[in-house]
């Protein structure tokens, strides 16, 4: 009798996924990407566009970096491959890794966007049964290399521990990494991942005004927006007017943070820089479990983890790149206030917005997404302005009142403690929420933020600037917040 096919395997709708072969310039990177399903074939491609030259198209370590770069919107699409085939040229650190980091996407997606509510989806895939697994990639990897040398000379890389690129992107994440750091006397180099839609509308006030006071501004140009949309069209479990609909999240991928990080390598490269800042809070480092699945929530490449992996990944390949957050200990709440209050210039360019426009030659936010009425709340309650940074009157008064503290995307202490001061200031009507005063302390734990999170060399300068906008710093022992003496 023939075996039934599972759910899990009618997630695999394509045959093939191929990317490559490469084409390189000095300032630019062409990456066809070709799906085979059905006995039909198409192709598209994925481009990286530097301002300036940044690759040596004859240099097979700049060839390697190229095959790094285009390889990572591939990861989103291991569920729903027989075969993903590579082609470029790629060590046994790119194999390990990206071998990897397709394993853990897969596994997030099957969780976040299959196993839990995703408007997204339509059909008998848009209420799986969960399955455990060993593995959860469906599809083989192939690495292949038609087009360049098989030469792969010395990776190492000339670099500065003491340069800092900041993955930029006009929020306060960003923003107040770079603020901190020029405080510190660092050198430091904004550079924007410039995706061609209308994602780079919330980055363009910060860039326009870094551009003009930062030199070392810089940013890339990618399309992986339109490929992403490009990929979606190719499966039929995602509703054909997914570009229409109105949602706070994206409608299958999750490997995104890393298709802007890859971008700014070369520069980083050219450059001489070491160390890539990444601005993500306390909150985006979680580990759970569904249904015996273990996975991060949907935010693995937000995670003090994913720092970890790359980390790890630049020792093995011998550029020396050390990735991290400065902001790791800081609550949302708190990194808007010391944002608002000590670096009021750079506050008035934030723009933290799902669907921002344009209106009188600046980016203007919606006003009515989950992001901003969570940013409108935030500055309200430590007696910010939001017009500042270009909220208008009626949209503050419906993002107070739309606010909710059930669809906020925090964790609970910090939703509460938010909550609870909106209701002490008499801004929204919450008597219900409880106060989490330790989401107003820096907060050190084994898992979110240990003590080394921020390397030695920085750290005592970093919270002696921060510390005075707290009440204090605590540790995690013995599932209770304990007074931390020392940050030394």
């Amino acid at each position: 009798m023939e075996k039934k096919a599972s759910s899990y395997d009618q997630l695999v709708v394509i045959d093939e996924l191929r990317v490559g072969p490469l084409r390189l310039e000095k300032s630019r990177l062409v990456a066809p990407y070709t799906v085979q399903a059905n006995g039909v074939e198409e192709s598209t491609e994925l481009i990286y566009s530097f301002g300036e030259p940044v690759f040596d198209p004859k240099d097979p370590a700049a060839q390697n970096l190229a095959s790094v770069m285009a390889a990572q919107v591939a990861l989103n699409y291991g569920l729903f491959c027989k075969r993903i085939v590579l082609d470029g040229l790629y060590d046994s650190a790119d194999r390990r890794f990206l071998r990897a980091m397709l394993e853990n996407t897969s596994r997030e997606i099957y969780v976040k966007k299959f196993l839990q509510p995703n408007l997204f989806l339509i059909g008998p895939l848009a209420s799986l049964q969960a399955e455990k697994r060993g593995h959860y990639t469906n599809a083989e990897l192939a690495f292949v290399n038609s087009n360049f040398s098989d030469t792969l000379p010395d990776m190492a890389w000339e670099q500065n521990q003491d340069a800092y690129c900041v993955l930029s992107s006009g929020g306060k994440d960003s923003l107040l990494s770079y603020a901190l750091l020029k405080e510190m006397g660092k050198e430091v180099h904004p550079i924007y991942g410039n995706e061609s839609g209308r994602h780079w509308f919330t980055a363009v006030n910060g860039y326009r005004y870094q551009q003009s006071v930062e030199p070392n501004t810089a940013k890339v140009w990618m399309n992986s927006d339109r490929l992403f949309a490009w990929m979606l069209r190719h499966l039929p479990f995602v509703r054909p007017d997914f570009a229409s609909l109105r949602a706070d999240d994206y409608p299958i991928r999750l490997w995104t943070v890393a298709v802007f990080l890859v971008g700014v390598l070369p520069l980083m490269r050219k450059r001489g820089i070491g160390r890539l800042l990444i601005g993500n809070e306390y909150d985006t480092t979680r580990r759970l479990h569904h249904e015996g699945i273990p996975h991060y929530d949907g935010l693995y490449d937000q995670s003090r983890f994913f720092d970890e992996a790359f980390s790890r990944y630049f020792v093995d390949k011998g550029w020396g790149i050390r990735q991290f957050s400065i902001l790791r200990p800081i609550s949302e709440f708190m990194i808007q206030k010391v944002l608002t209050q000590r670096y009021p210039e750079l506050q008035a360019q934030q723009l933290s917005c799902h669907a921002a426009h344009e209106q009188d030659g600046r980016m203007r936010p919606c006003g009515r997404c989950e992001k901003c009425r969570r940013i409108v709340g935030m500055l309200r309650v430590i007696g910010g302005d939001p017009h500042r940074c270009g909220y208008t009157d009626e949209q503050i008064a419906y993002a107070l009142k739309s606010i909710d503290a059930g669809k906020i995307k925090q964790l609970g202490p910090d939703a509460s403690q938010l909550f609870y001061l909106l209701n002490q200031a008499g801004l929204v009507d919450a008597p219900k929420a409880k106060p989490h005063p330790e989401v107003l302390h820096l907060r050190f734990d084994k898992e979110r933020s240990p003590l080394d999170v921020v390397p030695a060399d920085i750290r005592q300068a970093l919270y002696e600037i921060v510390l005075p906008y707290t009440e204090g710093a605590l540790i995690r022992e013995g599932g209770r917040w304990v007074a931390l003496p020392s940050l030394s």
